[in-house]
């Protein structure tokens, strides 16, 4: 059984117990055998350290694999290759993502669209219209199966046959999903090759707390996060802050200046953010004109040992500066050159956030 799907059924684990664990342990198997010493050793507090050997001796992992092979759920660990990559990158990714449906192909772009619960015809109709905008250039839409803008974000791009993920606060069994209004919605998104995916297990009921949690895993997934219609204290919110701190896009729909379920938009456009008016201005800020050409599967001809060493490390993902330097073994000063170089001669995409990707 994978470390990673065990750990995170134990309720006390978190990111930072996780890594400290991994500091210690050369293979996460060890967990298994290990005594509170050891736990305590690597940096676990002796509560949770003794709480952990407490719980590991119910043996959790029969009626952990039983509920998985039962509501037929499916997973991918922190250490799976097919984990995606923009989540990975986070400062605190799920151990495990339960989901049902597919997971996105890795080479499609990602755009966040939140808002409000409570929205007005017009932040619908905004929302309606760039999201089938994006839906068109094949941009994969990721919501949170939320009421309001959330859902609307949702239909809109199964109405242009796209794909979408709905990220929950709660596990992704049916019979659990919240708000159980859109639990049809949920259905339709799995049955057109979209995926609901959430970072709790089979049996979790959604708490006030998990909601804005979830929220930072759909800003982790895109390369930027719209918001359509957000009031000051807006759940939406969190997740504008969580794309900020994880070095993505911020975008924010306009309102008039008299309308209170606008507020928390015109303050982020204040603060920054990139106003959005259409499909094609989202486009634009991710340079992601002729979108619909990135799949094809040409490699471009290095000319230096320095631009090899870069491509190599490059695809049609989307790649940090950080993972594209530790990667290629070239010190900053050389990969950022280099990079500049491989963007002018056409070889590459700058996506913004300093993320690169592969260009036809």
């Amino acid at each position: 059984m994978n470390s990673h799907l065990f750990l995170s059924y134990f309720p006390k684990i978190s990111f930072p117990r996780y890594k400290k664990l991994q500091a210690r342990f050369l293979n996460l198997e060890e967990i298994w055998q290990v005594e509170a010493p050891e736990l305590i050793a690597a940096g676990w507090e002796q509560n949770t350290a003794t709480d952990f050997i407490t719980w590991r001796e119910t043996k959790p992992e029969e009626k952990i694999l039983s509920d998985l092979e039962k509501t037929k759920i499916k997973t991918v660990c922190l250490n799976d290759p097919e984990y995606p990559a923009l989540l990975k990158e986070i400062n605190d990714p799920p151990l495990v993502l339960f989901y049902r449906g597919e997971l996105p192909n890795s080479k499609q772009v990602a755009v966040a669209v939140v808002g409000t619960r409570r929205c007005t015809n017009y932040g619908k109709q905004v929302c309606q219209e760039i999201v089938e905008g994006l839906a068109t250039q094949g941009i994969l839409i990721v919501s949170g199966l939320a009421l309001g803008i959330d859902g609307i974000a949702h239909e809109a791009t199964l109405k242009m046959k796209g794909k979408t993920i709905a990220v929950l606060g709660s596990s992704v069994e049916s019979s659990n999903i919240y708000p159980p209004s859109h639990r049809g919605l949920a259905e339709k998104i799995i049955a057109n090759g979209g995926t609901v995916i959430s970072e709790y297990p089979p049996g979790f009921t959604p708490t006030k707390y998990s909601f804005p949690m979830r929220n930072r895993i759909i800003a982790g997934l895109t390369l930027g996060s719209l918001i359509i219609e957000a009031p000051i204290k807006s759940g939406s919110l969190i997740t504008a802050r969580a794309a900020l701190d994880y070095n993505r896009d911020v975008f924010a729909v306009p309102h008039p200046i008299n309308s209170t379920m606008g507020t928390g938009n015109n303050n982020l456009l204040k603060l920054g953010a990139k106003c959005i008016t259409s499909a094609d201005d989202i486009i634009e800020a991710l340079n992601l004109s002729g979108l619909t050409q990135l799949a094809i599967p040409l490699i471009p001809k290095a000319d230096t040992a320095n631009e090899a060493d870069i491509i190599k490390t490059l695809s049609r993902e989307p790649k940090s500066i950080d993972n594209i330097i530790k990667e290629s073994g070239l010190d900053s000063p050389t990969t950022m050159s280099t990079l500049t170089l491989l963007e002018m001669k056409g070889y590459i995409r700058n996506l913004g956030g300093m993320m690169y990707i592969l260009k036809n």
